[in-house]
């Protein structure tokens, strides 16, 4: 089966990004479809299993409007629905893990009910179609526009979708192959950016971070839940890359900033640091007696970062096997972690931990998709370098203003260890704007970047793609096609347009954007 349907604004792919467009748009009076690989919409935050990694100022400012919603509906979530102890309903910014990552640490499930409840508005009157299990397979252009984009679901039934305007917020910027945009991957070089970490020689396109397969796990002391042996076991317990300073299954892995040899733990009860509160997302303590049997705790860790190939532009066998490793060295950790893994009193092993498929929403017990940390980038009007926002290159002046800001971000330039065997890469950045530029291409006039594929370099990805950022970034996205259907306006031609600049931006504004920071020092 075959069907066109049409829009005002095809949003491809329902993460962080996409729900953002999608909400900004349909609050702006457009028809919207939105199209999501996996059955949750949410991408990081509940497909991929990942806390939202934030920065320090969160709860004050640094953030739209409709990111503080999320994140008050999130711990309303709680404090309505679930039997809350009375010292947790007091805490006014309630973290419902209390994990060490976030301010807000709490379920994949709990995520994916407050974006429903905001969508749902939309969704109940017709504007706003979710269509979930549907990933993006052909693109029609004509010229410098996209026509339509096509999609396939589970079923094998396709849809193309015909819109005025399409927003890639897929995970890995699957449209821009099949729309012949102008696009990046990798690393760059020194001579093509001057950014003071980029590669000193040519460019590499395979030099993308490691991605993630993320589970779920708690414990119960004293039972025994150890999974059967994973298959490539062996391999994982005896793997060693060579710029690491351990086996990858250990508890020693660098510090990020230094590099140095860091070796971590389990639990409270040392003093090394206890990798099961990290990423928190139950406290048990938080709630009634009974109500949970033991906190829950997702990983992703250092441990099961996959560095050993990558799953988007490679064949289609090569993406389906680095797909399988990345789940087996995951599980490998887990049995590790029940078998072997070097107890503070001398033992081995943790048999009491289990896996959570309930908290995940699958059968094997890992996320849904995997964590995705660098996708394909467009070449973009303007591209984000780390000289503009970089601690030690800008120091007290802060990172360079962008008159066309459409948004405000902040996180520390963070890599992780990349396909080609470097290190992590961990430096200091300033509090940034997010550049109208970057979310514009080079050629076509209606694709726009709505996740982690807008311009920034391999450097610069590492402070853009988390969270909050995403959000902004889809949100902005979704708010531009609505303002140019309402007007009669192309995006450069808003972007390149003083008054039609200004006029937008002051849309963004009274839509609870923040479009500046003020003065605060780097992290």
């Amino acid at each position: 089966m075959h069907k066109e349907l049409q829009a005002d604004i095809a949003i491809i792919g329902g993460g962080v990004g996409g729900c953002a467009a999608a909400l900004a748009a349909a609050r702006m009076g457009r028809q919207v479809i939105l199209t999501e690989e996996t059955d949750w919409i949410g991408g990081q935050l509940t497909s991929q299993a990942v806390p939202p990694d934030e920065h320090r100022w969160i709860e004050q400012f640094g953030c739209t409007r409709s990111y503080r919603e999320f994140r008050d509906g999130v711990r309303a979530y709680y404090k309505t629905r679930f039997p809350a102890t009375a010292e947790a309903r007091a805490v006014y910014y309630l973290n419902p893990g209390n994990g060490g990552v976030s301010r807000l640490c709490a379920e994949p499930r709990a995520y994916l009910a407050v974006l429903q409840d905001m969508l749902a508005p939309y969704v109940h009157s017709g504007k706003l179609v979710i269509m979930t299990r549907h990933r993006p397979v052909a693109a029609e252009t004509d010229g410098d526009c996209v026509r339509s984009v096509t999609v396939i679901g589970d079923s094998g039934h396709r849809h193309t979708i015909r819109a005025a305007y399409i927003l890639d917020a897929t995970e890995t910027g699957e449209l821009l192959p099949l729309t012949c945009a102008e696009y990046v991957t990798g690393a760059e070089s020194k001579r093509q950016t001057e950014e003071p970490h980029a590669l000193d020689g040519a460019p590499d396109p395979r030099d993308i971070q490691a991605f993630t397969q993320c589970f779920a796990m708690d414990y119960k002391e004293g039972e025994n839940h150890v999974i059967d042996k994973p298959k490539d076991y062996d391999f994982w317990r005896n793997y060693k890359a060579d710029f690491w300073p351990d086996k990858q299954l250990s508890w020693v892995s660098p510090n990020p900033v230094t590099l140095e040899p860091v070796e971590e733990t389990l639990f409270w009860g040392t003093d090394k640091y206890p990798l099961f509160y990290y990423r928190r997302i139950v406290d048990k303590a938080n709630f009634a007696p009974g109500t949970f049997p033991s906190d829950i705790t997702l990983v992703n860790w250092s441990q099961n970062d996959f560095w050993l190939g990558n799953v988007y532009d490679v064949r289609p066998e090569e993406a389906l096997k680095h797909a399988r490793q990345a789940k087996q060295l995951s599980l490998s950790l887990l049995y590790w972690l029940q078998t072997e893994a070097p107890r503070p009193d001398g033992g081995v092993g943790y048999p009491g931990l289990r896996l959570r498929p309930d908290v995940v929403g699958t059968e094997d017990g890992l996320a849904k998709y995997p964590y995705i940390r660098e996708s394909r980038r467009i070449h973009a009007e303007f591209t984000v370098l780390e000289q503009h926002v970089s601690a030690a290159v800008r120091g007290e002046q802060g990172a360079v203003p962008f008159p066309d800001s459409v948004g405000v971000g902040c996180y520390r330039i963070d890599l992780h260890p990349s396909m080609t065997g470097r290190n992590y890469l961990d430096i200091s950045s300033l509090p940034f704007q997010i550049p109208l530029g970057s979310l514009i291409p080079v050629r076509l006039e209606n694709l726009l970047p709505a996740c982690k594929n807008l311009g920034t370099t391999h450097i610069t990805n590492g402070c853009f793609r988390l969270h909050p950022v995403e959000w902004n970034i889809g949100e902005a996205a979704g708010a531009l096609a609505a303002y140019c259907l309402q007007n009669g306006y192309q995006p450069r031609e808003v972007r390149n347009t003083p008054a039609k600049l200004e006029a937008f931006q002051n849309a963004l504004v009274n839509l609870g954007f923040e479009l500046a920071w003020p003065k605060i020092t780097a992290v």
